[in-house]
């Protein structure tokens, strides 16, 4: 079990992440790992052919279709408070996800951000007004409000499932990935949630919110490119109809991170980009978590 999330000077931490389904009570902790793997679980290890997982994660991939933004909703059916996390919300989607988290039974603990947004409002602050005791999440580097500031390395637990929180700036200062557990009681295959940092054959804009592309190439390389091939990848955007990719796939196709990477900055330095619509709205907003309650 995923203690209860408490706050230290320097920063939370993570008590055992059990899987004993024998607990009710489901908590964020943060570095459920030691040398040899995550305390509790078994031993991880990348799965393939027949040793293949058989997961109890409940995954939905909603759209919000004026900003093109992907939501995802995750949960652990196995585990008896069927415990559930939000990735990338948005405001104007608030009421369709209260309902279908309802409509699903299931409790929802956290909503999270990959990063703070330039293009829409967050929802973060309207579900945690409509679902009480939801908190909310996103990197420590972003600078934004949030209940809870991640790290990289930093794990987030949902009954018996977790995300991993990879650290991947580069589009902005403070973006991460999320990427699910490795082991047997994990999703196979894997799954990242790149948010702007890796889109399907193409990457997030370089050009403010501190943005850097030459960080933004390493970011992906280091911690996206080196999972196995087979993960999937599900962006916060896609503006082509495109809904879910694998590193594979981008290792090949990607027609911006294939190359190398002074090609890779020089096509950043030369989009040409129009300013975003929202931004100037959408940024003030999120850096509030959607104009949440003080922390």
């Amino acid at each position: 079990m995923c203690d209860q999330w408490r706050p230290t000077k320097a920063r939370f931490y993570m008590q055992v992440c059990g899987v004993s389904r024998l607990f009710n009570a489901v908590f964020l902790k943060a570095h459920c790992s030691s040398s040899s793997g995550a305390f509790g679980l078994r031993n991880p290890e990348i799965m393939t052919g027949s040793t293949k997982a058989q997961p109890s994660l409940l995954f939905r991939q909603l759209f919000e279709k004026e900003s093109s933004t992907y939501t995802y909703l995750l949960a652990d059916t196995a585990h008896s408070d069927r415990p559930a996390v939000l990735v990338d919300p948005v405001d104007k989607t608030a009421e369709r996800d209260v309902a279908l988290v309802e409509q699903l039974g299931l409790k929802l603990l956290y909503v999270m951000n990959t990063h703070v947004h330039a293009d829409h409002v967050t929802g973060t602050g309207l579900l945690k007004k409509k679902i009480p005791g939801v908190k909310s999440a996103i990197s420590r580097a972003s600078g934004a409000k949030a209940d809870i500031h991640l790290d990289a390395g930093d794990k987030i637990c949902f009954g018996n499932l977790y995300l991993e929180v990879r650290s991947t700036p580069g589009h902005t200062e403070g973006c991460v990935t999320y990427v699910t557990g490795e082991g047997l009681e994990q999703p196979y295959p894997r799954m990242a949630f790149t948010g702007d940092a890796l889109l399907i054959r193409g990457c997030g804009r370089t050009d403010f919110q501190r943005g850097d592309a030459s960080r933004l190439y390493k970011s992906v390389h280091s911690q996206i490119f080196t999972l196995p091939k087979e993960t999937l990848i599900y962006p916060a955007h896609d503006y082509k109809g495109h809904m879910v990719s694998t590193v594979g796939e981008e290792l090949k196709f990607n027609t911006r991170l294939t190359k190398d990477e002074e090609e890779f900055k020089l096509i950043m330095q030369n989009l040409g980009l129009p300013y975003p619509k929202l931004m100037d709205v959408a940024v003030p907003s999120n850096m509030l978590c959607g104009f949440q309650d003080p922390v």
